[in-house]
């Protein structure tokens, strides 16, 4: 009887034990990021101090240490933004739009906007097809290419992209292609005539004569410069 009770005892202490180390053993269930918290600070980084800087620029100008002081502060936190986009972009799929919505969209495109040349193209594939898709707006897409286009010194296609000139001390549309026919290509891809969207996103009144005057002052002087 003592030697049944012994070893009954004996298989407790025994059950016991792997139970603990089961237990021990398991490893905690990694709950899954929360992309729109993690692209909504992303977003607030990114552009806040780009508002502060352009309200001061309107005020003081481009070149004043007011304004500078927001450019710093935004360079300092693109450079980590651009990290945390690479990290949500490198698993070579777009998220859901249910994973991030239309904002989160909104801030993966803007920090990519702003990002170097290499990485800008680097990702460029990723975003069609991400519009193939219906992950992502063609807007988006077509921002990018654009800022593609003039840091290559090429016209731009839908007219996305300004730029300060400094002999001027003010902005104006970076050249584009075929401009008298810019609104069609814009229709095409479901974006707004080109006049409402730089008055919207600009204050910037288009002018077609100027801008024709200006892309064929553009065409003139790189095939001067490849001759």
């Amino acid at each position: 009887m003592k030697q049944t009770v012994l070893l009954l005892t004996l298989f407790l202490i025994i059950g016991c034990k792997s139970e603990k180390k089961e237990t021990l053993s398991e490893k905690p269930v990694q709950e899954p990021k929360n992309l729109i918290a993690v692209l909504d600070t992303i977003w607030q980084k990114e552009q806040i101090p780009i508002r502060l800087r352009d309200s001061l620029i309107r005020i003081y100008g481009a070149d004043s240490k007011e304004a500078d002081v927001y450019q710093k502060e935004y360079r300092k936190n693109h450079a980590v933004n651009i990290v945390k986009i690479r990290d949500i972009l490198d698993i070579d799929t777009w998220p859901e739009l249910a994973q991030i919505g239309e904002q989160g969209n909104l801030t993966i495109c803007n920090v990519l906007q702003h990002a170097d040349l290499e990485t800008r193209e680097h990702y460029i594939p990723l975003m069609k097809q991400a519009v193939l898709d219906k992950k992502l707006e063609a807007r988006f897409l077509v921002r990018a290419e654009d800022r593609i286009a003039t840091d290559k010194g090429q016209l731009q296609i839908y007219g996305g992209q300004m730029k300060y000139y400094p002999e001027t001390k003010s902005f104006n549309l970076w050249p584009v292609f075929d401009p008298e026919n810019i609104d069609k290509r814009r229709v095409e891809i479901g974006l707004e005539p080109i006049a409402i969207f730089l008055k919207n996103r600009f204050d910037f009144e288009w002018n077609l004569e100027e801008q024709l005057k200006r892309s064929e002052a553009f065409l003139k002087e790189r095939q001067n410069k490849n001759k």
